[in-house]
């Protein structure tokens, strides 16, 4: 007797607003005094813990020292809260889902003073 395989369904990718903070690591390219950064990213995922998944890994392989992640929800929950999201915004959100990938939007270092 042949087994069946069961698919299950295909859940749609969509792509999650992260902020992420860093801290120093050796060769993180950070600039020189900086105590870190954070991070505004698009990340792809079937749900949000996913997108944090990925978005830390690809962190990680740039060598860089992910700390803390926030989640701010994906581009249908961010428009039901009323965010406001520029056009530039939603193309660089589509392109994370395009290339089901993460895309570092903005880098604000910190310093210590």
């Amino acid at each position: 007797m042949s087994e069946k395989k069961i698919k299950k369904p295909k859940r749609p990718h969509e792509v999650f607003t992260l902020l992420v903070e860093v801290g120093r690591k050796e060769g993180d390219e950070l600039p020189e005094g900086a105590s870190g950064a954070a991070m505004v990213c698009y990340s792809s995922g079937v749900d949000e813990a996913e997108a944090v998944r990925e978005c830390v890994a690809l962190l990680k392989q740039a060598g860089l020292a992910p700390l803390d992640v926030t989640g701010y929800g994906s581009l249908k929950e961010r428009l039901a809260e009323g965010h406001d999201i520029s056009e530039e915004e939603q193309e660089l959100m589509q392109r994370a889902l395009d290339e089901n990938s993460v895309v570092v939007a903005q880098t604000t270092t910190f310093y210590e003073d």
